[in-house]
């Protein structure tokens, strides 16, 4: 019995979302082996010339695409989200700073209605109440030891992560998969300011352990080049709002792993924050599936007699 393609592409999905949820926990164990921005570098490097043979391999070829907005994507994209998130992993629980990095989202409509001028409209505000609330309670104003640089990285790491969509909207693309050769020259040109960094960091030495080198390895080919390949993939295959549902999985998948491997237990004010900001990505993953939908039957109308 032959399985219809979008069973396939979900399955896939599926498994995309257990690699990236679960490498929080492997980022975190990997950061007992190395200082953050060492592994920030590595990692960044090692997806990058597997993104740069992939694009070759491809026939894409290795051609910069808007240089500028390329340059300005890496500083956010890998200079700003990979090193901020990695930095504050180093300082905070692998859970919460992947729901806090998850936020991402919010950020997006921030930048995109002050850069792109889109509006804020209907579910979007319930949605952003429900993050903000979230956030508040993640790194507790009122509270010293919940207000720690961790969060505030992590928070930071999203809003970069945001910043990154919003610029990479403004790349000519002529289809997906020119995302291949960009993705790798943004992962080159941001990993720069690391390098220059490093010399003004005192750092302990990277501890070659085989579960260090592990943990690299995973981060560089399943969780970073091939998860990247497969992500062009299953987007121009499933619909909006099902891949935006399917990757809100992604930091429950690492809280789980988290507090099953590593035994971090949220408390109370945690967990109803954590609880808040994926509340409220789900809402906005539903309306990306309403919207979509309603554009569907649409254009099924047109097409009838």
């Amino acid at each position: 019995m032959k399985v219809p393609r979008q069973t396939l592409a979900l399955a896939g999905f599926a498994l995309l979302v257990l690699t990236w949820g679960y490498n929080w926990v492997v980022m975190k164990i990997a950061l007992d082996y190395s200082h953050a921005l060492d592994f920030a570098i590595l990692r960044s490097l090692g997806g990058m010339l597997c993104l740069f043979l992939i694009a070759f391999v491809a026939g894409q070829g290795f051609r910069l695409t808007a240089p500028w907005h390329v340059l300005l994507l890496g500083l956010v994209q890998t200079t700003g989200f990979t090193g901020l998130v990695t930095l504050g992993l180093s300082m905070e629980d692998a859970g919460k700073t992947a729901i806090l990095a998850f936020t991402m989202p919010f950020w997006v409509l921030i930048f995109a209605a002050l850069v792109l001028g889109e509006k804020v409209r209907d579910w979007q505000w319930l949605a952003v109440a429900f993050a903000l609330g979230g956030l508040i309670l993640l790194v507790g104003p009122w509270d010293p030891a919940l207000r720690g640089a961790g969060s505030l990285l992590a928070i930071a790491a999203g809003a970069c992560w945001g910043a990154s969509v919003v610029v990479a909207k403004r790349i000519p693309m002529r289809d997906r998969w020119e995302l291949i050769p960009i993705t790798a020259w943004q992962m080159l040109l941001g990993v720069i300011p690391l390098l220059l960094l490093l010399p003004l960091v005192e750092r302990p030495p990277i501890d070659w352990d085989p579960v260090f080198i592990g943990a690299l390895l995973f981060n560089i080919l399943p969780a970073n080049a091939l998860a990247w390949l497969f992500w062009l993939y299953l987007v121009s295959r499933l619909p909006a709002g099902v891949t935006g549902l399917n990757a809100l999985a992604i930091p429950v998948v690492g809280m789980s792993a988290a507090w099953l491997q590593l035994g971090e237990r949220p408390t109370t004010l945690e967990a109803t924050g954590m609880a808040l900001i994926l509340t409220a990505l789900a809402i906005l993953s539903l309306r990306g599936l309403w919207l979509w939908r309603r554009k569907q039957r649409v254009m099924e109308a047109r097409k009838s007699p």
